[in-house]
């Protein structure tokens, strides 16, 4: 390293030598010392000068777009050789000869002015454009916080209300979860995420046991409240609210989904750890790119876990009837799956689900056509 760097040193010692010979046989009118002088300068400089001028026109979008860059050359070059074979260039500069400079020019100026005015202006016009539409972004996007963070500030009110969990008055129930739907249907698929892990955190999608009398949810002696699967009432039923929603590329970890229509909902790339989707239905659903990490499809052991059914009742203890409905589901490129999730998505998934499980599905019978 350090002999290059002294090589380097000692060239440009050498080209100010010859830059200086240059300029004495220019003061001298000496043309051999001239001609000696420039090749000295030129061959000492260019050893130093080509690789930083290799690495620059690399990272230029020249460099980056060498493609292009070399095409654009072979077109002009082709282009000039066209030019001269023909004699295009020598009628184009006898045709620039005979204009009538004094008159044809300032008009042709003029034309040229309001060509490049009229550019100007509709520039102008898209930048105020895009600003406009980016302010009118922001506005939406600060306009939807403060109507969550109202909803939010709404739904606790209730919550902390003397009574509890909404649970002597079920018309509160109902208003928050018209109140809900109306929410989720009118925010993007990042405000309809803060719904949800909000709901999850406050145990207000989880099925809480109540006391038969008034009806309020049972504290478990730890902190919480005693959950109760099979006839628990939870204060925000979901229902179909989230049937065809786009909920793509959002953190919804620890959220809970169970017993919720889903239908044709967009979970494309969103961060489902640690999600509950026990007895959902997530038919034609698209789920690709999603994290499945300890996600919870069913209930009790894989033998005999199945999807919720109409007609029979869900038994927590066995897990029949106790897991989501993913028939049709796009399960393309999810991480994290565990081997009695895949099992059990592809036992119960039918043909086009069972395509689209990482690791297939060849070991796996599809329960479905039994």
């Amino acid at each position: 390293m350090r002999t290059i760097v002294r090589l380097k040193v000692l060239s440009l010692i050498l080209a100010m030598g010859a830059l200086g010979l240059t300029a004495t046989g220019i003061q001298l009118n000496q043309e051999s010392w001239i001609i000696w002088g420039t090749s000295g300068v030129f061959f000492l400089s260019l050893p130093i000068l080509i690789p930083f001028l290799y690495r620059f026109f690399l990272t230029s979008p020249l460099g980056i777009h060498w493609d292009v860059t070399f095409a654009s050359l072979i077109t002009f070059a082709t282009l000039f050789l066209l030019g001269s074979y023909t004699k295009l260039d020598n009628k184009f500069w006898e045709w620039v000869g005979r204009l009538n400079w004094e008159e044809g020019v300032p008009g042709a100026i003029g034309a040229a002015g309001q060509v490049i005015i009229a550019i100007l202006a509709v520039w102008v016009a898209g930048r105020q454009n895009e600003i406009t539409e980016k302010l009118t972004g922001q506005q939406n996007i600060i306009t939807q916080q403060q109507t969550i963070d109202a909803y939010f500030q709404g739904i606790s009110d209730l919550v902390i209300d003397p009574n509890g969990q909404m649970e002597d008055w079920p018309l509160e129930r109902v208003i928050a979860e018209a109140r809900t739907a109306a929410l989720i249907g009118s925010v993007d698929a990042g405000g309809r995420a803060k719904v949800i892990r909000f709901l999850s955190s406050a145990n207000l999608l989880t099925p809480l046991k109540r006391d038969g009398l008034l009806g309020r949810p049972i504290l478990d002696g730890t902190g919480g409240y005693v959950i109760d699967l099979e006839h628990g009432v939870r204060v925000i039923n979901l229902g179909t609210m989230l049937a065809g929603q786009d909920l793509s590329r959002t953190d919804l970890r620890r959220a809970i989904f169970s017993g919720a229509n889903m239908l044709k909902a967009n979970f494309e790339f969103a961060n489902l750890t640690g999600s509950d989707f026990t007895g959902t239905i997530l038919i034609k659903s698209n789920l690709r790119g999603t994290d499945l990490t300890n996600v919870k499809f069913f209930y009790g052991c894989l033998e005999h876990a199945s999807p919720r059914s109409r007609n029979f009742s869900p038994n927590f203890q066995t897990g029949a009837y106790t897991g989501a409905v993913v028939e049709g589901a796009d399960f393309t490129g999810v991480v994290g799956l565990s081997e009695e999730n895949r099992q059990y998505l592809c036992a119960w998934g039918g043909t086009e689900t069972r395509r689209t499980i990482p690791g297939g599905c060849r070991d796996v019978p599809n329960r479905l056509v039994l």
